[in-house]
């Protein structure tokens, strides 16, 4: 197995055996991006774990509607599509992604 080596010259990281470069301080700033916290409709903070309800009804592809204040156990945080931030299950629906911006911490 080939390790790969990081060269730094002056201001970008290169790879040597392809010659990738970038510029180390703008992938140290997409990390702190990704460290922020997700929150809420209200802007409660979320984590791993919680239980939310949906604050507005919700067409879903495929037929159906999820009503307001249906609650929502075990989130799963996640860097969805399009916003998609919360990976879960819903019963009579099954597993989907939903925005942080339709939920509320219960």
């Amino acid at each position: 197995m080939r390790q790969r080596l990081q060269l730094r010259d002056g201001r970008a990281a290169r790879l040597p055996e392809c010659a990738h470069e970038w510029a180390p301080e703008s992938a140290e700033a997409e990390t702190e991006e990704t460290d922020a916290p997700i929150r809420d409709a209200v802007g409660n903070v979320l984590q791993d774990g919680d239980a939310v309800t949906i604050a507005k009804d919700l067409k879903v592809k495929g037929g159906g509607t999820l009503k307001a204040g249906t609650k929502v156990k075990s989130i799963r945080l996640i860097n969805g599509v399009d916003g998609h931030d919360i990976d879960c299950k819903v019963d009579g629906f099954g597993p989907m992604q939903l925005k942080s911006s339709v939920v509320k911490k219960a």
